[in-house]
């Protein structure tokens, strides 16, 4: 039998000198509490994202569980009736029903026309927002928040403040202006009420109550950059142009796809000004009806919940196929 010999001792270290790497053995402990530490941070993620978990679960995934089971239904708002079971009747109407397929398809052609012009010219003039107020000045958070302002108000007070802007008649702001303007050879013209402005004035509208959210998102992205990066683009003598184009744009690529995406989204929900200027100010409705207009007057002017619920139903799934083809595109090439 072969004999083991002990280890020899290490000498503790004299005066002056470092402790043996022998000696000191932290793998072990930090290996050790790895586990723990993930495990708590993961604890502490759930915990902190509870709130808007159940938030979205209860505000959002409940109420949309419920309008499937009720597409499933004739259900009429206020009828004595019961609710009948009518399988995939609903979905089956709402695209051979010439009633109901025509003003649908006309509502979901308006809400791709409104999309398609407001994401890229709304995101284009944050980001020019954005670039423009990124200086240091006086008084440039007065003009930050002049900008911000049409934020704050409600959607329903601005359709109501360009209701009087475009107003038909004579006393409207917009029409006194061109009059003033023509020296009083422009006359009254209906600019909410005429088919082919009806569209025009709600996409302008809707840019100038949004504009402002995208420009503080996309503010704070340039806020970001290192200005190393564009004194050394400025050595190597790059242009305003060039500098736009190899450090801005890059340092906010991440920011400008997430303000594209939130910008596509708020354009398929739009629904307040629609039915504010539609109901009180004369706006054409057929030119501008959009899906969820489509869905609320169905479920509360038709009594009509079940075709309602598929309507949205059939809109929710056009949008989340839309946006996750948006992401695809927008994606860079150095992402899994």
């Amino acid at each position: 039998m072969t004999s083991v010999e002990p280890a020899p001792a290490v000498p503790p270290p004299g005066p002056g000198q470092a402790p043996s790497v022998t000696s000191v053995k932290p793998a072990r402990s930090m290996r050790s509490t790895r586990p723990g530490r993930k495990n708590r941070d993961w604890l502490h993620g759930l915990l902190m994202s509870a709130p808007a978990v159940v938030g979205l679960i209860v505000f959002v995934g409940v109420p949309f569980g419920y309008a499937v089971v009720l597409s499933f239904y004739n259900v009429r708002l206020g009828s004595p009736l019961e609710p009948t079971f009518f399988g995939l009747e609903q979905y089956r109407r709402l695209f051979t029903d010439p009633d109901l397929s025509g003003p649908f398809l006309r509502a979901l052609l308006n809400n791709l026309t409104f999309a398609v012009v407001v994401v890229p010219v709304q995101t284009a003039l944050a980001l020019g927002l954005a670039i423009l107020l990124n200086r240091k000045l006086k008084a440039i958070g007065l003009f930050r928040s002049l900008f911000f302002m049409p934020v704050v108000f409600p959607m329903a007070l601005v359709a109501v403040i360009w209701r009087l802007i475009l107003a038909r008649s004579d006393q409207g702001m917009l029409n006194s202006a061109l009059d003033a303007v023509s020296f009083g050879n422009w006359g009254a013209f209906d600019w909410l009420g005429d088919g082919a402005t009806a569209m025009a004035s709600l996409i302008v509208l809707s840019i100038w109550q949004g504009v402002g959210f995208q420009m503080v998102i996309l503010l704070a992205g340039l806020q970001q950059i290192p200005g190393e990066l564009y004194e050394a683009a400025a050595l190597d003598r790059a242009s305003r142009w060039q500098q736009f184009r190899h450090v801005t744009l890059p340092g906010i690529h991440g920011t400008l796809v997430f303000v594209a995406m939130l910008t596509s989204v708020l354009s398929f929900r739009v629904f307040d000004q629609v039915y504010v200027l539609v109901r009180g100010g004369g706006l054409d409705e057929d030119a501008t009806r959009t899906v969820m207009y489509q869905a609320v007057t169905t479920a509360f002017d038709q009594n009509n919940i079940g075709q309602a619920s598929a309507i949205t139903v059939v809109f929710f799934l056009i949008v989340v196929v839309l946006t996750l083809i948006q992401r695809r595109v927008v994606r860079p090439g150095n992402e899994d």
